[in-house]
């Protein structure tokens, strides 16, 4: 009797997905507790070498092969990208605007993902145009909520954060892919933590020490969870699924991020902040649907 089975690869994409779904949909509000010891850039930049180092060592023991010199200059490259922007301005962010209005803020992300495709050649359907203009309009309506209108300085952060994170997506799939498996997960996550820790000692920031025990046990999360888990796991999304798949965690991630921030920090959402979240969440649907129709194309048998 012969069996079959997944392949190991498709076998590691729902894993991958759960992880960037459940952990980074809690990250958000974790970052708030973090930020009571740990000012922004500070806190990313030694969360990302912190976990960079202690997968590096891993693999160093393990006698794996380390990354050419063109994988450490993308991992460089990208590293500022999607971990000094996107989540060095989301932590500065979140000293201004709830944890889960910035998730859904983030939302936008396969959106401008598609945006940024544009510049390489990759068209958008009709579906993925309607994606980004409901997103769009979507994101237009929660800006005029009371949370962004009062804080200009957040909302310009969590813009760049999502504009320089999808850039960097696109750039790592397309012009400056990393070293094959967990050394390129590795060598962006130094990269980008040590440009963090960069910022930090630049702006002239400065840790509380000792921490609170809710900061450093956020802190800890971030490292093990957030960093080491979820951001390896997406960056194995963007090499083995479609680009819809991979950045589906932003239709899941908000409305996690919303439960707990509402019910744990007791953050306050009006009724048109919900009403803008769930237009941009209808964006997201959409952007993921037309990712599905891009790929039965290629499921057919001819």
């Amino acid at each position: 009797m012969q069996t079959t089975s997944l392949p190991r690869r498709d076998a590691l994409l729902l894993p991958a997905l759960l992880a960037c779904y459940l952990i980074w949909g809690s990250t958000y509000l974790v970052i708030h507790y973090a930020l009571q010891s740990f000012p922004p850039y500070f806190q990313m930049g030694s969360r990302f070498l912190a976990a960079g180092g202690l997968l590096m060592l891993w693999l160093v023991v393990r006698q794996k092969p380390m990354p050419s010199r063109t994988a450490w200059r993308n991992a460089l490259a990208t590293g500022v990208l999607m971990l000094g922007g996107g989540m060095g301005l989301t932590a500065q962010a979140s000293l201004h605007i709830g944890s889960g209005l910035i998730a859904t803020f983030i939302a936008v992300v396969p959106m401008l993902t598609c945006g940024w495709g544009l510049l390489f050649g990759q068209r958008p359907t009709r579906l993925e145009l309607l994606g980004m203009a409901t997103g769009l309009l979507g994101v237009g309506l929660l800006v005029q909520g009371a949370s962004f209108t009062a804080s200009p300085i957040g909302l310009a952060c969590i813009s760049g954060a999502c504009l320089t994170w999808s850039l960097g997506s696109v750039l790592s799939t397309t012009r400056l892919p990393l070293a094959k498996g967990p050394v390129g997960f590795a060598s962006q996550m130094l990269c980008g933590g040590a440009f963090l820790l960069l910022v930090s000692l630049l702006l002239g920031e400065q840790a509380q020490w000792p921490p609170t025990p809710a900061a450093s046990i956020a802190w800890m999360y971030l490292v093990l969870a957030g960093s080491l888990v979820a951001f390896s796991a997406y960056l194995y999304l963007l090499a083995h699924a479609a680009p819809a798949l991979a950045t589906s965690y932003a239709f899941v991630n908000p409305l996690i991020a919303l439960f707990l921030g509402v019910v744990l920090a007791h953050e306050v959402v009006t009724p048109s902040e919900w009403l803008a979240c769930g237009v941009v969440l209808l964006g997201v649907v959409f952007i993921l649907l037309a990712g599905q129709m891009r790929r039965k194309p290629q499921n057919t048998a001819s």
